[in-house]
């Protein structure tokens, strides 16, 4: 009877234990900790959202998400990237350079940061930093054709049209349908002043691409020598794109001084002041 009732008595403890351990877990909540990987794809799908609402304009909600997306992940470049550019949208350049700078501690090989850097300087008018960023990121992406071209913008700026002419040529070489680049040949060589050269590289850049740009600058080297060829392209210039007829656009452009006074010259044509009035409205309605 005694060893039967410790029987019992155990068996109760016993059953008594479990129950009062199956009772705690009952009342103990679960927390799920997701591992380094799973965070890590998370930051990156949530970066990836950032950038698509910048996309779209929509500044603000894309530099918060940026922002969770760093937080989540402070050692993903690509991430430091999209924070930058999240940050040049909403104007903040100098908080858009400390992203860049701590992209470059976690890996300074990477050819993108040193651009996008030379990108936000040249937005704040840093022209010599601009400079030296490009020609960083040109020496671990050698190839990169507009980087390239953005360098001879640089000259452009600088008023260096021989050393612009010699950079535009390397980013045709990589890309011979460049248009852009084809383009910029003739603006500098028109600044040299050989109109020739300038209407041979126009005509290049239009045959790839019949840009308002080009047809413009066009118009502007044949105003001398074929006033209704010139009258012509400048008329469908103006049609394809309105801007080009405010001496500001142009310059934004990088339009030397010698071609904006060509063009000047040129839209002031009896015959283009239709034309002219007609952009100027387009430009007034668009705003």
């Amino acid at each position: 009877m005694k060893n039967f009732l410790k029987k019992i008595v155990c068996f109760c403890l016993v059953g008594f234990y479990f129950f009062t351990v199956e009772k705690v877990h009952a009342i103990i909540p679960y927390y799920y900790f997701p591992s380094i990987k799973n965070l890590q794809k998370e930051s990156l799908s949530i970066g990836k959202n950032a950038y698509q609402l910048l996309y779209f304009g929509q500044y603000k909600d894309s530099l918060n998400l940026a922002k969770l997306a760093v937080k989540i992940n402070s050692t993903d470049v690509k991430l430091w990237l999209i924070l930058s550019e999240t940050q040049v949208a909403n104007k903040q350049y100098k908080n858009a350079i400390n992203s860049l700078r701590k992209a470059e501690k976690i890996n300074s090989e990477i050819s993108d940061i040193y651009f996008a850097k030379s990108n936000i300087y040249l937005q704040t008018s840093q022209i010599k930093n601009a400079k030296i960023a490009l020609e960083t990121g040109l020496k671990i992406d050698p190839n990169n054709h507009k980087a390239i071209f953005q360098l001879g913008n640089i000259f452009l700026m600088e008023k260096n049209y021989s050393e612009a002419i010699k950079i535009f040529d390397k980013s045709v070489k990589i890309k011979p349908d460049f248009w852009q680049a084809i383009n910029n040949q003739g603006l500098a060589y028109f600044e040299k002043n050989n109109i020739n050269l300038s209407i041979k590289f126009f005509e290049k850049a239009l045959s790839i691409d019949e840009n308002a740009e080009t047809l413009l600058a066009l118009a502007s080297c044949l105003r001398n020598k074929d006033i209704e060829l010139a009258l012509k392209l400048a008329k469908k210039a103006l049609i394809k794109d309105p801007n080009y007829v405010k001496d500001d656009f142009r310059k934004e452009q990088l339009w030397g001084e010698k071609l904006q006074t060509s063009t000047k010259i040129l839209l002031q044509n009896d015959q283009l002041q239709t034309d002219v009035i007609l952009a100027k409205s387009k430009i007034l309605a668009s705003s």
